[in-house]
């Protein structure tokens, strides 16, 4: 990312998401599985600091994303948090990715912590736009350790990979997008969003992103820029400083 492009403003696509038959099943009504629309973009001016270190505010995502070239790869590793429920639903995903950030295209992969009911819900999904999001229907729990990576030819050809080496179990997605830009590379703690916007954020407590890498590189090397997620004056989300390169923490604030 290049430091001369101040001024600029950061767009951050999300995933929006509907209640699928199947997800209904288990969280009852009213509760999102998967998108049904192209996704949303979210705008937030970039905020500089000193130190040479781009920092940058979004509505719904916290992490990292690398700008300004082509990518092809992205990975990274994380625990599934828990989450806190009170009696609101609420909703929290974590992924490593390919575009969506000032493109329109995205494909991604990681897991979800939601609130349904006063209860936690733990799945796992991937997504390729415009092609729906879809959800493995493997066991996720708590404290296991994922690793995840997008992985791109750059003619088209992706492969997806989501593992749960806590359970054992891991899936590998085939797809195809020659559209896609691979204008950004991304690990993220999100808060999904339905029609009607963002999605109230599930407490995560703190998510901690290992052997984060881009185009085969430390995500340190990527030039990439911290994301704070905060919306009308609130902070909902931080995000810390990059640890060798490679590890950080995303830590929750506010729903």
């Amino acid at each position: 990312m290049s430091d001369a492009r101040r001024g600029t403003t950061r767009r951050t696509a999300r995933r929006t998401l509907v209640a699928s038959t199947a997800l209904l099943t288990v969280l009852g009504s009213g509760v999102p599985a998967v998108a049904a629309t192209a996704p949303a973009l979210v705008q937030a001016p970039l905020v500089h600091h000193g130190g040479g270190v781009l920092r940058s505010t979004s509505g719904n995502w916290a992490g990292y994303a690398a700008t300004g070239g082509m990518f092809t790869s992205v990975s990274a590793s994380w625990v599934q948090p828990s989450v806190s429920c009170a009696g609101t639903n609420t909703w929290s995903s974590f992924w490593v990715g390919l575009d969506g950030d000032g493109s329109n295209t995205v494909e991604q992969i990681g897991t979800e912590a939601d609130c349904s009911g006063g209860s936690p819900v733990y799945s796992s999904w991937y997504e390729m736009y415009p092609q729906y999001p879809s959800n493995f229907g493997n066991t996720v729990r708590p404290g296991d350790h994922f690793t995840a990576s997008v992985t791109t030819n750059g003619s088209g050809s992706f492969t997806l990979t989501l593992s749960d080496t806590t359970q054992g179990w891991s899936r590998t997605v085939n797809k195809s997008l020659r559209s896609a830009a691979l204008a950004s590379a991304e690990v993220i703690a999100e808060a999904p969003s339905s029609s009607s916007g963002v999605l109230p954020l599930s407490d995560f407590g703190s998510v901690s992103f290992t052997s984060a890498t881009v185009n085969g590189r430390s995500l340190g090397s990527s030039n990439a820029s911290s994301i704070t997620m905060a919306s009308g004056g609130v902070t909902k989300a931080t995000t810390s400083g990059l640890s060798g390169g490679t590890a950080f923490s995303v830590t929750w604030k506010h729903s």
